[in-house]
């Protein structure tokens, strides 16, 4: 059987040197798919916002040695840097958000041009990202993503679909997701974007463009309440303002739309995200990884969606 072409794109920056050699092993050996290429988007970038403190933050060339060694072993096919050319920016931007933004990251110092890159940059029909620290277990002999193309073909609706969030529970039900609604087809519906885990078919997500700009609050109330079209020019004017994250403004235009976000409800296949960057759970996370690859989990866990720490250590 022919499967449509699908590329793994996985973001990496300082911030991920010290479980990066652990966790994208660990997420190309789970994702069974024969992919068209894996690629390595490297965020060049100076560290902003609360990526400035993370721990075991390494250099730049650190980072570079660490994908070679990566593209050496075979894992990924390709590395490239996110493109910061002022006239990309400006043609990508045009193309995704009707305006030329200035900023590159969000308040957090997340690559918002970097995520849209690497969905411009795949050459496949679907496009596949994960965030690098995230972790996967995937039943031997079975496909989530060859299941999720399948549902997404035969339902045009669906934007995006990803794994069940966090180890199934018995009842099916999910402890950190908000609202959402179950298809007897076999996935859940929702009304909000989640950007650490995501599979496209680009078509289908060129449809949903332009996307609103949306800004972080203000301090002064009277700019706060100015519509977002009026609060950009003025940001881009001035240089002045920080954006929201990507996946709020995936969200507002999901609202407003007609697609929706889709989490498979499969128990087959499922992901954790680990919020800990303690020296303790970096020692540990060989361990976790072995255990999430066999479907073992404490089952305090069962239907969260970041991984408790104080279960596994």
């Amino acid at each position: 059987m022919v499967l449509p072409s699908c590329s793994l794109w996985i973001l990496v920056a300082r911030t991920d040197i010290p479980f990066m050699m652990h966790t994208i092993p660990h997420l190309v050996r789970m994702s069974n798919y024969p992919f068209q290429e894996k690629v390595l988007a490297i965020d060049t970038a100076p560290l902003s916002g609360d990526k400035v403190n993370r721990p075991g933050v390494g250099t730049l060339e650190e980072l570079k040695t660490l994908t070679r060694q990566l593209l050496d072993a075979g894992i990924v096919d390709r590395i490239v840097n996110i493109n910061y050319d002022p006239n990309y920016r400006k043609k990508v931007y045009q193309k995704h958000f009707d305006f030329p933004l200035r900023q590159t990251h969000n308040y957090k110092g997340y690559p918002i041009l970097g995520t849209i890159f690497t969905i411009e940059e795949a050459q496949s029909e679907y496009m596949l990202h994960f965030d690098s620290d995230m972790l996967l277990y995937q039943q031997p002999d079975y496909s989530w993503i060859q299941e999720a193309i399948q549902l997404m073909e035969q339902n045009p609706e669906i934007m995006s679909l990803r794994p069940l969030t966090g180890p199934p529970t018995q009842d099916g039900t999910m402890s950190q997701q908000k609202s959402y609604q179950y298809d007897p087809a076999g996935f859940y519906k929702f009304k909000f974007f989640g950007s650490r885990a995501y599979l496209i078919n680009k078509l289908t997500f060129n449809k949903l463009l332009p996307l609103p700009i949306i800004w972080r609050p203000y301090r002064q109330k009277n700019i706060a309440q100015l519509p977002l079209k009026v609060q950009t020019l003025l940001n881009y004017t001035f240089h002045k303002g920080k954006l929201d994250s990507w996946e709020i403004m995936m969200s507002k235009k999901l609202e407003s739309s007609e697609y929706f976000r889709g989490v498979l409800a499969s128990k087959k296949a499922w992901t954790l995200h680990p919020k800990d960057r303690s020296s303790e759970f970096i020692k540990a996370l060989p361990e976790i990884i072995n255990r999430i690859e066999t479907g073992d989990y404490p089952s305090e866990q069962a239907g969260h969606y970041d991984l408790i720490s104080e279960l596994w250590l």
